[in-house]
């Protein structure tokens, strides 16, 4: 490729990628403003973030998350996450080693007491209540954070 048509491919390369990062920011957006999130909102999202897979659409999430029972036992798609049954997701779906309690019954009590304790879940929270998105958005990110962290130490 010839230098001078260098800037112009990087322009339409931007310029064709644009709408994808809109994208994110809606679903980011969307997420921000429900106080209540379904399984298909949370498992979409969650894996999404931990690099579990990319999906044609929520269900395809629900249904991986559902089948490799990283999700509770009674999770209904359209039903209401509850927290413990969130953090399950996130020490299933990122991968994460926890205690002995924990590895020894992989519930979502234990994945909820285990997420307190690494400081991932904080304030007042009760295991049954409902995930907002607000909350989703900042336990996805401290656990990203996380991850970042640790492999910077292991390249240090």
């Amino acid at each position: 490729m010839k230098i001078r048509k260098l800037p112009i491919f990087l322009f339409l390369i931007f310029i064709l990628s644009a709408p994808l990062f809109g994208q994110t920011a809606a679903k980011v957006e969307a997420l921000l403003n429900k106080t209540e999130l379904t399984w298909l909102e949370v498992t979409a999202f969650v894996l999404e973030a931990s690099e579990a897979g990319i999906f044609r659409n929520e269900q395809e999430a629900f249904n991986l998350a559902a089948g490799n029972k990283w999700l509770p036992k009674k999770a209904e798609s359209i039903g209401t996450a509850q927290l413990q049954g969130v953090a399950l997701l996130l020490m299933r779906s990122f991968n994460l080693q926890g205690g002995i309690f924990y590895s020894m019954t992989k519930s979502p009590h234990h994945a909820y007491r285990e997420l307190v304790f690494k400081k991932v879940i904080r304030g007042t929270t009760d295991p049954l209540m409902s995930v907002s998105g607000r909350d989703l958005l900042l336990m996805t990110g401290r656990l990203l954070a996380m991850r970042e962290n640790a492999a910077e130490g292991a390249l240090q």
